[in-house]
């Protein structure tokens, strides 16, 4: 069988006008859409084969009892690929062969949690309810968007969200509900955003900078900061019961973005908005000027 020519990546725009809220924004998507692979397959593959051969500590973790649910993911990705991808993957005799890269990954592994890291462009974690709480129990997490594993392991997900401005008063609830009451066969998806100024797409560190980044400017904004996109997924393993929370990395230049029509108003909208507790967070501050008055500039051209 032929091997289809890999996407450009998709540019996903989660920013919102009007008034900042906190919000849950889940959608319901067919199996089809659980994953993405595009033309940044290649590159980002290496880069978590990297971290896991070397930073093993840092991107792979899980807790004791979670070993089957681990291998019910494994198994679960390897019928899904060929499935979904027929010219790139195919799974016969207990292997998953790659024709992406030539790689062949055998099914019967000790080590579920590495292949997973480096067979898709999608982190992995695994939830479990413990208590009537929702904890998290294992991942494979090469790309983290400035947080680390090793600090939120095993912790419930209020815990492991307590950095986030608003989430303790307006979102615990409604995720641990949702977490709680998903469906196997379900599968959701919900998109995150911020504008920082570092494209590395392994981040362990840098929520809440507040000094000045003087390298930053309004001349050169577009091309020192970028847009990064999480788009999560959330389903769960109908044997094991785990759910399985994804996270697909999207890191884009912000001059990518003001190109399009609108898209400069619309995030300048989304910037200001921001309550400064979350601007913070998301270490907005050191460069916020900077990026507003980029972002007026393009608007005055029309963006």
């Amino acid at each position: 069988m032929s091997r289809p020519p890999l996407p450009p990546p998709l540019l996903h725009l989660p920013y919102e006008t009007g008034a900042f809220r906190m919000a849950l924004g889940l959608q319901s998507v067919p199996e089809v859409e659980w994953l993405e692979i595009d033309a940044t397959y290649p590159a980002q593959l290496a880069e978590r084969r990297r971290l896991i051969a070397t930073r093993r500590a840092e991107v792979i973790g899980a807790l004791p009892g979670t070993e089957a649910a681990q291998q019910e993911l494994l198994a679960m990705l390897a019928a899904h690929l060929p499935r979904r991808y027929p010219g790139w993957f195919d799974s016969a005799g207990g292997v998953l062969e790659n024709r992406l890269d030539g790689t062949r990954q055998a099914l019967a592994t000790p080590d579920p949690l590495a292949a997973l890291g480096g067979l898709v462009q999608e982190d992995f974690c695994l939830l479990r309810q413990e208590a009537g709480e929702i904890h998290l129990v294992g991942a494979a997490l090469c790309f983290p968007s400035r947080w680390r594993l090793a600090e939120k392991l095993g912790r419930p997900l209020g815990l492991v969200h307590q950095p986030v401005p608003f989430y303790g008063e307006q979102l615990q609830r409604p995720v641990d509900r949702f977490i709680g009451l998903l469906k196997p066969g379900r599968l959701a998806v919900r998109l995150n955003w911020s504008v920082i100024d570092d494209a590395a797409l392994f981040q362990p560190s840098g929520h809440d900078r507040a000094e000045p980044a003087g390298t930053v400017t309004a001349g050169n904004a577009g091309s020192s900061l970028v847009l990064r996109v999480e788009r999560q997924s959330f389903r769960r393993l109908p044997e094991s019961g785990l759910v399985v929370f994804g996270i697909r990395i999207h890191v884009t230049p912000l001059a990518q973005v003001t190109a399009l029509p609108g898209e400069a108003a619309r995030l300048r909208e989304a910037v200001l908005a921001l309550p400064p507790a979350m601007a913070r967070y998301k270490s907005l501050l050191p460069f916020r000027p900077a990026l507003l008055d980029y972002l007026d500039t393009e608007v005055a051209r029309g963006g």
